[in-house]
């Protein structure tokens, strides 16, 4: 009896708390919810894709976050912290600088795909695997660092296939073969693709391997 008589008096003296202590409460509760928002992962997945040699230099990268590594040094300096923690790791999934990074290697090549820290390493995964055998596709099952280079064309367009902008646009390979106007049975180009290739990827390696 006394216990419940305290437990509903304690509830009485709690509903009739001050205004100042409703305002307090209140604007808790706002922040407590900004910052839950603030969590929940964007529709902007993918922060950048990369793919270095063995010795860490850059073959191909994309960043899609303007205010992530906006200039060229700070995107090297990430990328060389990045192959530092991970290329002798046997590991698919690093934390870095605030970055979930998902990676693979193959012979004499490492791939990356990096997400906020908030991100579903699942989903950062799906974009990994379907990056990596869309090439090997293209590259005849040949994933070393020359093959890469003299088909770095197609595999500019194979990148823009999957990510626009940093949205995730396709992680089945045959979908993106497909769009790439590679079939499961024609190793070739036809002539319009390796057209669309070179108009395509002209601008992303100029920036990307020539600065």
């Amino acid at each position: 009896m006394c216990s419940w008589f305290q437990v509903g008096s304690a509830r009485r003296v709690t509903a009739q708390g001050s205004p100042r202590q409703h305002r307090v409460s209140a604007a808790a509760a706002a922040a407590a919810e900004m910052d839950s928002t603030s969590l929940e992962p964007s529709l902007y997945t993918v922060k950048a894709v990369f793919i270095l040699d063995n010795d860490g230099n850059r073959l191909l990268s994309k960043y899609y976050d303007p205010e992530l590594y906006p200039t060229m040094k700070e995107q090297k300096n990430f990328e060389n912290n990045v192959f530092s923690k991970t290329h002798k790791a046997d590991n698919e999934i690093a934390f870095l600088e605030g970055m979930t990074i998902v990676y693979k290697s193959s012979i004499d090549l490492f791939f990356y795909v990096v997400g906020s820290a908030q991100e579903n390493e699942l989903m950062l995964m799906s974009v990994l695997n379907c990056l990596f055998d869309s090439i090997n596709h293209i590259l005849r099952k040949n994933v070393e660092r020359r093959c890469l280079l003299d088909n770095m064309e197609g595999i500019f367009l194979v990148v823009d296939e999957i990510i626009d902008g940093g949205v995730i646009l396709e992680s089945d390979s045959q979908q993106v073969l497909q769009k790439v106007n590679y079939r499961a049975d024609d190793n070739p180009l036809t002539e319009q693709s390796v057209a669309q290739v070179l108009q395509s990827a002209k601008e992303q390696i100029k920036w990307s391997i020539l600065k």
